[in-house]
């Protein structure tokens, strides 16, 4: 649910499919600056999920998911621990599945958050770049934090991470992917990732 809230109601994630995508007209993401790229990466995942259209949400959230999105940092981040130990085979799976585990896991759920609203709050430098604090407002419901994680990728940003009411995204998906390895091994979790694309 927190991670559905964050790429969705943040920004709304994807990658490129073979889809046509007919979203409507909006500004380009703006990188010239963390503040920028994330209030109008923001806009332009709210336009989609407001044309009530998922097969267009999903091919354009790929789109935005490759664009915008570390996915192979991230990717990597939450293996970390079964790097040493994987083949390169699996490796291979598991990053070909990835990017389809994420668009098949919350795509659909993020049309909850077509109202809502996002206001950039902050821009905190970090180590790496910087954190946007942003604040996601939706009818009926309390006002949520969540913080990206952004860093400079050539002339571009990319989300690295994301922080939702005080949980950090990447670190609770790296749990849960870790409960499955432990419990039945690596390559189950490959297949569980395939059958939610």
């Amino acid at each position: 649910m927190r991670l559905t809230l964050a790429l969705g109601a943040a920004l709304s994630a994807a990658l490129p499919l073979t889809l046509p995508i007919a979203a409507p007209a909006h500004a380009a993401v703006d990188a010239s600056d963390p503040a920028k790229f994330i209030d109008t990466l923001a806009d332009e995942g709210f336009a989609v999920l407001r044309t009530g259209d998922q097969a267009t949400a999903r091919a354009k959230f790929r789109t935005m998911l490759s664009q915008h999105f570390a996915v192979d940092a991230i990717g990597d981040r939450l293996i970390r621990r079964w790097s040493p130990t994987i083949t390169a085979e699996q490796r291979a799976a598991y990053k070909a599945a990835f990017p389809n585990f994420i668009i098949g896991t919350y795509a659909d759920r993020l049309f909850e958050y077509a109202k809502a609203d996002l206001k950039v709050v902050r821009t905190m430098p970090s180590a790496t770049g910087a954190d946007v604090v942003t604040q996601v407002t939706k009818t009926g419901s309390a006002p949520i934090t969540t913080i990206w994680s952004v860093q400079k990728d050539g002339a571009a940003y990319k989300v690295n991470n994301l922080k939702v009411a005080g949980v950090n995204l990447a670190i609770s998906q790296a749990a849960d992917f870790d409960s499955i390895v432990q419990r039945k091994g690596f390559d189950a979790l490959v297949a569980m990732m395939k059958s939610r694309s």
